[in-house]
């Protein structure tokens, strides 16, 4: 049988297959392996009935998160705040940039528009079209919990591995609790809904939400240290590119470079000039980037 692992706690691994939960155990030549399965997981079990099951192989990963650990995960609903606290383009970049580089696709959901004034609405409304622009699904309406919003959010988070991430305060419990009510969870404490308390044996889950599984929000160390090459995060602008092949010179890093496409989108405003002033400042924090050494072993 094949599933996904949903919950691991003190040895034991809760596998979601077809709608059923089934509690397995790792084969002991796991550990002797140094295989060590983690939530989202695509495994292979056995199980006799839902209660005891051996976990037989862990498939491959497509990508691996570290906070919290978990596999896999498909989609990523980036929550940021128009207004309380004052949104930031370079921290919701960088967010993306994480996320095109782990293969996750990025979801844009704006909280706090209802508390915007029109002024701060009118002046936010070029951002989401921009956004959009750029290849993203955005969720901007004035009403931040608008029915017929929750419920594309929703069909479009169905059947997938998600992680919520997002500033502290964005509102990343409160859209949970519209998705899903019977959470009942109290603002910032998504980790209480994952019972992972400090005083507890700690476990790690994916919360069932309609038809997806929904994990807490990850630590992307690229967030600090963008750990990419410079030729590596031009591609992971789409809209850049998406119209890189017709700068002049091939391997362009649109900085400096005569005839640059992507400059020249920038100038035409079809390129977001916050999301360019990003780029060159991420472009520069990776040419400022001390190098690691990593410790020679002898064979």
């Amino acid at each position: 049988m094949k599933g996904t692992i949903q919950q691991s706690l003190s040895g034991f691994y809760d596998i979601l297959s077809d709608g059923h939960l089934y509690r397995t155990r790792a084969r002991g030549n796991f550990r002797a392996r140094n295989i060590k399965p983690i939530v989202g997981d695509r495994v292979e079990f056995s199980s006799d009935d839902d209660q005891h099951g051996y976990l037989l192989k862990v498939l491959p990963r497509v990508n691996e998160l570290r906070r919290p650990p978990v596999a896999n995960v498909e989609m990523a609903v980036v929550v940021t705040a128009v207004v309380q606290p004052t949104m930031s383009t370079n921290l919701l970049d960088r967010q993306l940039v994480a996320l095109e580089k782990q293969g996750i696709t990025a979801l844009l959901y704006f909280s706090k528009t209802d508390l915007a004034s029109d002024d701060e609405w009118s002046s936010f409304l070029p951002i989401a079209a921009g956004y959009r622009d750029a290849g993203y699904e955005v969720f901007a309406a004035r009403d931040p919990f608008d029915q017929q919003q929750m419920q594309r959010l929703q069909k479009m988070l169905n059947g997938h591995v998600v992680t919520m991430m997002g500033q502290t305060g964005a509102g990343k419990s409160t859209l949970l609790n519209h998705l899903a009510p019977e959470l009942n969870l109290k603002t910032g404490e998504i980790s209480t809904a994952l019972k992972r308390g400090r005083h507890t044996t700690r476990k790690v889950s994916l919360l069932r939400v309609g038809e997806a599984l929904i994990a807490d929000t990850p630590g992307f160390s690229s967030y600090e240290d963008l750990s990419i090459s410079k030729e590596e995060l031009p591609k992971l602008f789409p809209e850049m590119a998406k119209v890189a092949p017709n700068c002049r010179f091939r391997g362009c890093l649109h900085m400096k470079e005569p005839g640059c496409a992507v400059k020249a989108a920038v100038s035409d405003g079809i390129i977001m000039e916050s999301r360019y002033d990003n780029y060159l400042q991420f472009q520069e924090l990776i040419a400022n980037r001390k190098p690691t050494y990593e410790k020679r072993r002898d064979h």
